[in-house]
């Protein structure tokens, strides 16, 4: 009866009827009993995720094409055994039953060094560019209540793992903190969050801000790592203060850049950093991060650096780096000597390189000495065994840096934006053209004023250094007046002011440049920008998505990310709960012959077998045959690589006024030009879309448009012909 939908429903309906089973049922039951035909609406995920399967084994998977593949022999993770005796207490048991200013003072009381386990963030975001699946990470969530539960913290959370949740991983970023939430009861757990660009790339309005706080608080944040992507304090205090308000930790931080040892970048010297840190313990921070978020932090400077805060404070100091360079465990070593109260480190088989120094080196390192962690190494060994593992299913992803980089103190590129600012490179081919890349990364650095480079104002930094090397500009050409550049959006926006405003400013030459004489914003960027109305949002949101409720933690991603977070809905309509197929699975489909479990709802599990692959149709389709818990299923899906008969854009003409090309390849976001408009230089036609990067393409001179060549959703190519004007 499956060939007709409503047929299962009915007769489901017809078997649960009272009447049918008191045997009470005459030759007019069905006429006279309508609820038998009120159907809810079945959600079939067993076939969406059938559908998903069968797409990704015929096209394969858009970010994996063309990369290294694991190894056939690379097994499913398993993850260690949990430790008998039940859960020991840990520091999320304090924080609920003291509260945060007791965990404070119970650091400043611990001679152990504490460490906070990355992985989950850090650590995979840093080397993996962010594709970790929450599948992998709930596995072994147990082993560290039950194995580790000496660990300060593990960082899961936060940063550009909420986007790519939504984005690339088709998952949602608040269902995975539920489930690390409720197999971690007794650790806490640790968010990264950008102040008022709370975890995106621009600035929020004040009650967006607070209300994303309080929810994540409620669905499962303890401790908050608050920092400014500029180290502007004053655009730190609303969501420092929402996390008071919500009783979890605030970690208020201090952005590492430059070098406090090098009388040539004075900038940022010793007495900034101390400064900076003083306004972060009066803003009511618990902790004080120190987040060198590019591995600067050189081992003496380390010294001098936290001797220097911990005689100054009176709260503890949590020290964050990366090992681009590779000598990050030098540089923990010595924060340790210097007093420091906690540091991150990541699991031994997702460290190194661009991610955090190796969690089980400094356990050894400190071991039989007064800063002794106390973490049992066989746990540790066993826990990143798992990781080396589950390391091997994402080979396509790797970074790629095989040995330790000391052009991070040239470029100062944070870790985490180190492996995406390659993906971006490669997306736009320009992987081979990467020391360039690096090269410029510098020079824009400098042409902004030597700013602080963290997600977002790195983001910006990379925006900008992408653009310039895909289209071939120079330093000089960017800075000379009488050369005209479409800036990327990014830049515009920071230029304006609304990501706040670095030491000292941004240089007003390069301002004048990219506002076009527009005045930019010096004040708080939130105190400027009006309060969402939730319900008015929600109320608008529900009609768009046709009834569908919107809960809570929906709004919040709503909120941050809007396109993103309907993109995703989308797909998830389509596909069904993906998030739930083994990794290898999602990133490369099913091998005739192969059998996989996804357990869909607890205690609900499909056991899914790849039968064979038909060939493709003359209409394009392919018949995709599975045996689904015992039952034969045939899926179709289209077969995207066979080329459609299509003909190729024209590209822009060099030196034609008349023409304007694409600068980079990627896709049309927005198309505001219209046929027959009249418009003036300087105004907005489209908007180019490339990995997270997007550029408006704007008018060069006043002109009529006489086409456009592009619509809204289009994949172009570098000098494909967008608008064309009137001669």
């Amino acid at each position: 009866i499956r060939g007709v939908s409503t047929n299962i429903a009915f007769v489901e309906n017809l078997l649960k009827h009272p009447t049918f089973l008191n045997n009470e049922y005459h030759t007019k039951f069905i006429d006279e009993t309508p609820e038998l035909f009120q159907f809810h609406k079945r959600r079939d995920r067993a076939t969406k995720i059938l559908t998903y399967i069968a797409d990704i084994t015929v096209n394969g998977h858009p970010e994996t094409a063309g990369r290294p593949k694991p190894p056939a022999e690379a097994r499913q993770p398993r993850p260690p055994r949990l430790q008998p005796g039940g859960l020991r207490e840990g520091t999320k048991t304090l924080l609920e039953r003291e509260g945060p200013k007791a965990v404070a003072d119970w650091m400043l009381a611990q001679q152990r060094l504490l460490l906070t386990d990355t992985t989950m963030r850090d650590g995979h975001q840093s080397l993996l560019a962010t594709r970790m699946r929450s599948i992998d990470m709930i596995r072994v969530a147990p082993a560290y209540a039950a194995n580790l539960p000496e660990l300060f913290s593990v960082e899961c959370w936060g940063g550009a793992t909420f986007d790519v949740a939504y984005r690339f991983l088709q998952e949602c970023p608040w269902q995975r903190l539920r489930d690390l939430r409720r197999a971690m009861p007794n650790l806490l757990t640790q968010m990264l969050l950008r102040a008022s660009n709370g975890v995106g790339y621009t600035n929020y309005p004040d009650n967006v801000v607070r209300e994303f706080v309080r929810q994540a608080s409620e669905t499962g944040v303890d401790i908050f790592r608050v920092f400014d992507s500029l180290n502007w304090t004053e655009n730190m205090r609303v969501a420092m203060d929402a996390v008071l308000e919500n009783e979890r930790i605030c970690e208020g931080t201090i952005c590492y850049t430059g070098d406090i040892l090098d009388p040539d970048r004075a900038k940022y010297d010793l007495k900034y950093y101390v400064a900076m840190a003083k306004e972060l313990e009066a803003a009511g921070a618990h902790v004080l991060g120190l987040k060198d978020m590019a591995g600067l932090l050189k081992p003496a400077s380390a010294r001098v650096l936290v001797k220097a805060l911990k005689d100054e404070l009176t709260i503890p100091v949590h020290f964050h780096t990366h090992d681009t360079s590779g000598i990050a465990g030098a540089s923990i070593i010595a924060a340790a000597d210097a007093g420091v109260d906690a540091v991150d480190a990541a699991m031994d088989a997702f460290s190194g390189g661009t991610s955090q120094a190796c969690l089980g080196s400094i356990v050894e390192a400190l071991r039989h000495t007064p800063r002794d962690t106390g973490l049992h190494m066989e746990r540790v060994r066993e826990i990143s065994d798992y990781w080396e593992q589950v390391r091997a299913q994402y080979v396509a992803f790797e970074a790629g840096l095989q040995a330790p980089a000391s052009e991070v103190y040239l470029h100062e590129m944070p870790g985490g934006q180190f492996t995406n600012l390659k993906a971006q490179a490669r997306s736009l081919g320009l992987e081979d053209k990467w020391p360039d890349v690096a090269r410029t990364y510098a020079e824009v650095n400098q042409m902004f004023g030597d700013i602080v480079k963290v997600t977002p104002s790195s983001k910006v930094v990379g925006d900008m250094a992408l653009m310039m090397v895909s289209q071939g500009l120079t330093r000089a050409q960017v800075e000379d007046p009488a050369t005209d550049v479409a800036f990327p959006d990014s830049v515009i926006d920071m230029m304006r002011g609304n990501l706040g405003q670095p030491p000292g400013g941004f240089p007003p030459a390069m301002v004048a440049k990219v506002l076009k004489g527009e005045k930019p914003n010096t004040e708080r960027p939130g105190a400027h920008l009006p309060p969402v109305d939730f319900e008015a949002t929600r109320a608008e949101l529900e009609k768009q998505l046709e009834g569908r409720k919107i809960d809570d933690e929906d709004l919040n991603g709503y909120l941050m990310y809007p396109k993103v977070f309907l993109d995703y809905l989308g797909r998830h309509r389509i596909y069904g709960p993906v998030r739930t197929l083994p990794t290898r699975t999602y990133l490369y489909g099913m091998e005739p012959g192969e059998e996989i479990t996804a357990e869909i709802d607890p205690g609900k599990t499909l056991e899914i077998r790849l039968q064979a692959v038909g060939e493709t149709t003359d209409d394009g389709e392919v018949k995709v045959f599975f045996e689904l818990n015992g039952q034969p299923r045939v899926i179709r899906v289209p077969n995207r690589l066979v080329k459609s008969q299509t003909a190729q854009r024209p590209k822009a003409e060099s030196g034609n006024p008349a023409h304007i090309g694409a600068p980079m390849p990627g896709v049309v976001a927005s198309v505001a030009a219209t046929a027959g408009a009249k418009v003036k230089a300087g105004d907005l036609l489209l908007t180019i879309e490339a990995m997270k990067m997007e550029t408006g393409i704007h008018a060069d001179h006043d002109a009529t448009i006489k086409a456009v060549h592009v619509t809204p959703g289009a994949s172009i190519d570098a000098k494909d012909l967008l608008v064309e004007f009137d001669t």
